[in-house]
């Protein structure tokens, strides 16, 4: 038996941990997944600040996909689908949250009282 296969049994692991090549491939693509957001922040190739928000988001997503993958090993065949599900669990729960709470932030800004905006204090009791 090779050292590998002693430390899977001996920790109860069908799976080993990834492979060189996987972290290897994980750590450019985080690097290039990184740099491609600062540059469009820097060098402002793009005009539109709202098109740069998006990009950058996607770009955030796609490295949360490329850990997900290269670095925690989630796959649909790993302990059954059960840790996969557990992130799309988690994923819902995320974006519940967060719309929930650009929502609400969205109608406390329309619905505020009229003097608050604009910094004036109201003399009513």
């Amino acid at each position: 038996m090779s050292a590998a296969t002693d430390h899977d049994e001996a920790h109860g692991s069908e799976h080993g941990h990834g492979s060189k090549k996987s972290y290897l491939v994980g750590f450019a693509l985080s690097g290039i997944l990184t740099f491609i957001p600062f540059w469009l922040v820097m060098a402002k190739p793009v005009g539109n600040p709202g098109l740069v928000a998006i990009l950058i988001i996607l770009f955030a997503v796609a490295q949360i996909l490329v850990h997900t993958v290269c670095f925690l090993h989630v796959t649909t065949s790993g302990e059954g689908g059960w840790t996969l599900l557990a992130y799309a669990f988690t994923t819902v729960l995320l974006v519940i949250t967060i719309a929930g709470s650009m929502w609400i932030m969205y109608h406390l800004n329309t619905n505020m009282m009229p003097g608050m905006m604009t910094g004036e204090v109201s003399t009513t009791p």
